[in-house]
């Protein structure tokens, strides 16, 4: 009698993995730490960290490799891992100061949840995913060569009613300022350097201001302003040099206060601040940079005038 054979039934569960489904998703994305590493240190040593190179690029790069390692759920989850850890890293071993990290995360995580997005939707479009994945290459190169950079001159203008009158917001002006620390807006106290020490009084042409920052990331530095011109309703400062860790981020040109008397008896002040822009890409620091030097006119009025 003839049978039909069967072949003996096995356990699928019993079956061997492959030596990269045994491997834990963490090796990968540690690995993915060390060439995370490894690449910002070419980026620091070619002079391009403040490109957005850095803050876009790399996470695309990241994003990318982390997309393809072994994941438990989905390729957007490993992503999210991944960087996370890149950026305890980037605090630990690459000892940046945490507003840096504070300030790039927001950027990192954004291109981490498109790649993701793209990559767990992989029966969608793919000419779609190819133009994603090249626009995002593409913006990744701003600020490399000028060519590819936006306007980076910025002006910022606060103004505020005083209750002092214009000779004596000309006085407080001539005079030596000191700031109070503890009263700056918790945006500036995130890891800035702050002024700890300030020398030189007066509005006469050729008077300096010299301002010590420390504290916060980077290394203590100064910064020299020199009165430029001087009127009874308009003072200018311009800026003579940086060694604070501030030039990281921008560069100061000008501090001119406009003094405009009110009948009243107050004072309309008006702080024009002029900076260059020096971090890309601008859609996203320009607001991130002006928002800062409104905090810190606002600051500096508050500090001057509310004594």
């Amino acid at each position: 009698m003839n049978e039909e054979y069967e072949p003996p039934k096995t356990n699928p569960s019993k079956h061997p993995q492959s030596p990269r489904q045994n491997t834990s998703p963490w090796i990968y994305i540690c690995l993915t730490a060390a060439v995370f590493s490894v690449i910002y240190r070419l980026v620091v040593l070619t002079k391009i960290e403040q490109t957005a190179i850095l803050f876009i690029g790399i996470p695309l790069v990241l994003s990318i490799i982390l997309a393809n390692t072994p994941k438990p759920s989905s390729a957007t989850g490993s992503i999210m891992k991944g960087i996370t850890l890149c950026l305890l890293l980037f605090g630990i071993l690459l000892i940046e100061g945490v507003i840096c990290i504070l300030i790039a995360a927001p950027l990192f995580y954004l291109v981490g949840a498109i790649i993701g997005y793209l990559v767990d939707r992989q029966s969608s479009n793919t000419r779609l995913h190819c133009a994603c994945f090249f626009v995002i290459g593409l913006m990744s190169l701003e600020g490399i060569v000028e060519a590819l950079s936006f306007d980076r001159n910025e002006s910022v203008v606060i103004e505020k009613i005083v209750k002092h009158k214009a000779e004596d917001v000309l006085t407080i002006l001539s005079q030596t300022p000191t700031f109070d620390n503890n009263q700056l807006p918790i945006f500036l106290k995130a890891g800035f350097p702050l002024p700890s020490e300030i020398i030189g009084s007066g509005l006469n042409l050729g008077d300096r201001r010299h301002i010590h920052f420390s504290g916060g990331e980077g290394a203590p530095g100064d910064l020299v302003a020199e009165v430029t011109e001087s009127t009874t309703t308009r003072i200018s400062f311009s800026m003579i040099s940086d060694k604070s860790h501030i030039n990281h981020w921008l560069t100061w040109k000008s501090f001119t206060w406009i003094i405009a008397p009110n009948s009243n008896g107050t004072t309309r002040v008006s702080l024009e601040i002029t900076y260059t822009r020096e971090q890309d890409p601008a859609w996203y620091f320009k607001p991130v940079e002006r928002y800062g030097v409104r905090k810190s006119g606002e600051f500096i009025i508050d500090s001057l005038f509310n004594q």
